[in-house]
């Protein structure tokens, strides 16, 4: 089966370094993506308990991974034409 991704989606997941192919099922990149984006939140958890981020601070720097990945709220329907 062929996947026909919207260009937008496509643009925005090269900035992720995720080029999917046309045979490359949106779950797949999804679940990808996801874990990029799970990876990213861990590791900011992770200098936070080791303290080379202030606590006041990490929540901002939360907001600015998500802001990041914002192909995750929606549905993997709207990332194909």
């Amino acid at each position: 089966m062929e996947y026909r991704y919207k260009p937008d989606v496509l643009d925005q997941l090269a900035a992720h370094g995720i080029r999917p192919t046309p045979a490359t099922p949106p779950e797949k990149v999804h679940e990808l993506l996801n874990d990029l984006y799970r990876h990213e939140l861990r590791r900011l958890r992770d200098r936070l308990l080791r303290r080379e981020i202030r606590k006041p601070d990490y929540h901002a720097r939360v907001l600015e991974v998500r802001r990041r990945y914002p192909l995750l709220s929606l549905k993997i329907w709207e990332w194909t034409e």
